[in-house]
């Protein structure tokens, strides 16, 4: 009796979970569906480490965090999420081109590195010339470049300028380059500038632009016009989210 009784609960139970089922919104469900995954794969975790397979624990609680902070961004998944991903995409390196020069910043140790993109020294690197052989680059350059070449010798050798009087192109020291620097940027380009993935968030933006500035701002010896283009790259990402 005790049994048929419970059969006919569970069949009231199955057929009202189906109704609510094929009326639910498609949405809904999947959202459901991911949730208790997400639980799942929380749950397997912790028996995992209980067992003391920790290889085994560590992946499921990710997989966990992570689909709970897809459903609850604004929740702990979320912050939990949040952190994995600012692990996984803190920024490393900031990438710069013009028409003659690629420049590469690294931001642990704040070191310049590049290549020569076109002319007779094409594929050379800038760090493997010597200051005259770069001091010769600077009439071939059009004034973005000229900008580039000049912050990369402000960084390697700061009294190059004393020394350029006299040389080819030494009349322009790079004034009429810093009036470029607020050339167009694409999206793209922003993101190379500041280090970052495609898609950061605006807090991440932040976070590279305050990080390079106290590296590359002018009072801190660094360059105008890379500081510029920093700037622009900030103000490029976050106009999308405005």
């Amino acid at each position: 009796m005790i049994s048929l009784i419970a059969g006919v609960l569970l069949l009231g139970i199955g057929l009202y979970g189906l109704k609510v089922w094929t009326k639910a919104d498609p949405k809904t469900l999947i959202a459901m569906f991911m949730r208790g995954l997400a639980y799942g794969a929380l749950l397997g975790a912790a028996g995992a480490l209980a067992m003391g397979r920790i290889t085994l624990a560590i992946p499921l609680a990710v997989a966990g965090i992570g689909l709970l902070g897809r459903l609850d961004p604004q929740g702990v998944g979320g912050y939990l999420g949040g952190l994995f991903r600012k692990r996984s995409a803190a920024p490393k390196t900031s990438r710069v081109r013009t028409a003659l020069i690629e420049m590469e910043l690294d931001h642990a140790t704040g070191d310049m590195t590049g290549a020569v993109l076109a002319g007779p020294l094409a594929g050379s690197r800038l760090e493997a010339l010597d200051v005259p052989a770069l001091l010769a680059l600077r009439p071939q350059c059009d004034a973005q470049s000229l900008a580039l070449l000049e912050a990369y010798l402000d960084r390697r050798a700061p009294a190059w300028r004393e020394n350029a009087q006299g040389h080819a192109g030494a009349g322009n020291m790079g004034g009429g380059a810093q009036s470029r620097s607020d050339a167009a940027m694409s999206e793209e380009e922003a993101y190379q500038v500041l280090g970052l993935d495609h898609g950061a968030d605006p807090e991440a933006v932040r976070t590279a632009h305050r990080s390079l500035m106290k590296k590359l701002h002018p009072d801190h010896g660094g360059s105008s016009y890379l500081a510029a283009r920093i700037n622009r790259a900030k103000d490029v990402i976050l106009r999308k989210h405005r």
